[in-house]
């Protein structure tokens, strides 16, 4: 007879038998948790047992576990019924969407023409949101836009969203010229699959164009917040260097974890230094001419999604192992841009 296990966070549960690992029994029940080596080597699956017994699957476990409480998913087996508190990657459909009121608490200006517009729901929310996900913020006119929220909940309480000002946009004018503290939106949220995808340990290339860095970045810390040692390119597409507004973060991201790497991409030549020329997904190729062992997310402008998708898939890349987002401009501003190059502006 099974054993049952319940996950204290989210009060899911899920059935083990008695000669499986504990981390089968999840994936078996489609639960999303974090793991890695399946040796009990990499700690990734570490979960902390609040009630009940297991044993270890390979004899006698020894080394660095002190507490017989702290185990790894991978190496043990359910005795009893367990009650554990684990890392839990929610899928999409148990994060719902709902309306929300959020409140402006800061704004931080990046670049000339990037704002970042952190804002807070109300405690008694207890607004959810899985990193890579959009809302949408609803107008006084009833109109709405949408914008990526540029941060993993676990790295930031807040909602951060990184609004591109652009010419013509009457509500990208306002955010620079009259938005303050204190202002109020309604919302609904959060809304996308532009999600993490944990099921594999293959290499993981993230490409970005302009403000589609926003979502990327919100991956990114999830995955760094994981402890995750999968490798990582981060290719991030602008005109100028200046549009690369939070680089600095992206450089930081690698000297704290040597197995993720940086390349900024520009399509004009504008003295960036040692920043490389062209276009986003041309350098992806160049770099990994084939793409059949990788994951890609990938986000930015529906030209740029196009150019990626179809190089990304010549190149070897598996349509199943292609996460997109695009993004369009409303009416008011649509007709302004037209001639943008793809890759730059952003939402």
């Amino acid at each position: 007879m099974p054993f049952t296990v319940t996950l204290s966070q989210s009060q899911r549960r899920f059935p083990v038998n008695a000669n499986e690992s504990v981390l089968d029994g999840a994936q078996r029940a489609d639960l999303s948790m974090p793991w890695r080596c399946r040796r009990g080597d990499c700690g990734s699956c570490r979960a902390r047992v609040l009630d009940g017994h297991t044993a270890p699957i390979w004899g006698d476990e020894t080394g660095e576990e002190v507490d017989p409480r702290e185990v790894r998913l991978c190496s043990v087996r359910a005795t009893t019924d367990l009650v554990i508190a684990a890392r839990e990657v929610l899928a999409v459909e148990d994060v719902p969407c709902r309306r929300v009121a959020l409140e402006v608490v800061e704004l931080t200006q990046l670049a000339p023409q990037v704002m970042d517009v952190a804002l807070a729901a109300d405690p008694s929310a207890a607004l959810r949101w899985l990193p890579g996900q959009y809302l949408e913020l609803i107008l006084d006119d009833g109109s709405r836009r949408a914008f990526s929220i540029a941060n993993a909940q676990v790295a930031d309480p807040h909602l951060h969203l990184h609004v591109r000002h652009v010419a013509g946009g009457s509500f990208t004018r306002a955010v620079f010229e009259e938005l303050k503290v204190g202002d109020r939106f309604a919302a609904e949220a959060p809304i996308g699959t532009f999600v993490p995808r944990e099921g594999s340990d293959r290499p993981m290339i993230f490409v970005a164009g302009g403000t589609g860095f926003a979502p990327i970045r919100a991956i990114v810390q999830h995955f760094l917040a994981l402890g995750s040692t999968r490798p990582m390119h981060l290719y991030w597409g602008a005109r100028r260097a200046e549009d690369l507004y939070l680089r600095h973060e992206a450089e930081d991201w690698m000297r704290q974890a040597p197995w993720l790497h940086f390349h900024g991409v520009l399509s004009e030549a504008d003295g960036g230094g040692d920043l490389r020329r062209g276009l986003v997904h041309e350098a992806v190729v160049a770099d990994h001419p084939r793409l059949a062992g990788y994951e890609v997310y990938l986000c930015g402008p529906p030209a740029m999604i196009d150019a990626g998708r179809h190089a990304f898939f010549d190149a070897g890349l598996p349509e199943s192992r292609l996460y997109f987002d695009t993004y369009e401009y409303a009416p008011d501003v649509l007709a302004d841009i037209l001639g943008e190059r793809a890759g730059i502006a952003g939402r």
